[in-house]
């Protein structure tokens, strides 16, 4: 028990190390002057070459916040670069504030409550962190058309996962899940469309790769990156191993099995959010004028 103990202070340790290491060659670039789009962009390429490694959030019997910087699914990949720039642009890189903030993502409404308290439907994730003003969805903005999906993936391939074939409690809560989710509406942009909105995309937006598998509506999600050349390419933890750059977005989201189109959610700057606040404080003062006494 001892042993257990002290084996998972020095892995905390090391991922306290981990996180400090990759927040001070960002910082090195001065990021208050950066748009969160752009830190977004120079936290994702810290990981480049890192490994692709699946199943990684089921490892655990008891559900709990899983944290790694050297592997990643897709969307653990994403997951981790949002809540680094997060707590980059608040000027708050404590390695707790990150852990509140990769929580607060995963989560339904940021907590953990078991297996059925993860956001396992990528439209689910961006519809609850939508909620709460941490992404937005502008897929409609975009010009995307209705994605006429049910999703029921999960509780009809049930013997895929571990954790749904051996609890009736989780596959009953699945199910839940699912009815609530399908009051979403879902909008996509088509395959063959995406490169006519390369200009309104920016760096750090991320992009869910959709489907036409039945019952299921993301299978790939990864962040616009943006090069020199102003050529729209896509950093993503690919499952052909690896951290790459696919070079253009595209290109690649047609060549995914099964894909129909993506759909656009754009990270949200607080600093933005403040400013305004602040502003707005500013304009309601103006208006009264002191009293002399």
């Amino acid at each position: 028990m001892i042993a257990q103990l002290y084996k998972r202070k020095f892995y905390e340790i090391e991922l306290e190390k981990q996180f400090k290491s990759i927040v001070d060659s960002v910082n090195n670039h001065d990021s208050s002057k950066l748009s969160m789009g752009e830190i977004m962009q120079k936290v994702a390429k810290q990981f480049l070459g890192a490994t692709y490694k699946a199943g990684l959030l089921e490892t655990f019997e008891k559900e709990q916040l899983f944290i790694s910087f050297k592997e990643f699914d897709c969307v653990l990949f994403v997951e981790t670069v949002l809540a680094i720039t997060r707590s980059i642009t608040l000027n708050n890189s404590r390695y707790k504030t990150f852990t509140k903030h990769l929580q607060e993502q995963r989560y339904i409404n940021g907590f953990i409550n078991g297996y059925c308290s993860r956001l396992h439907y990528f439209s689910d994730w961006i519809n609850d962190n939508q909620k709460r003003g941490i992404v937005k969805n502008i897929t409609a903005e975009l010009g995307g058309i209705k994605f006429n999906k049910k999703l029921y993936f999960m509780s009809k391939n049930r013997t895929l996962y571990a954790k749904l074939t051996t609890n009736k409690i989780n596959y009953e809560c699945i199910v839940k899940r699912e009815n609530e989710i399908n009051n979403i509406v879902l909008k996509y942009i088509p395959n063959d469309k995406v490169e006519q909105i390369y200009y309104k995309l920016k760096p750090g937006d991320i992009i869910s790769v959709a489907t036409n598998i039945d019952g299921l509506d993301v299978t790939h999600t990864g962040l616009i990156y943006q090069a020199i050349e102003r050529n729209i390419s896509f950093i993503h933890a690919s499952p052909a191993g690896q951290v790459t750059i696919a070079r253009d977005l595209q290109n690649y989201v047609i060549n995914v099995k099964n894909s129909v189109g993506i759909i656009v959610t754009r990270p949200v700057d607080i600093r933005l959010n403040t400013k305004k606040s602040e502003n707005f404080l500013v304009n309601f003062l103006s208006k009264f004028t002191p009293i002399s006494g």
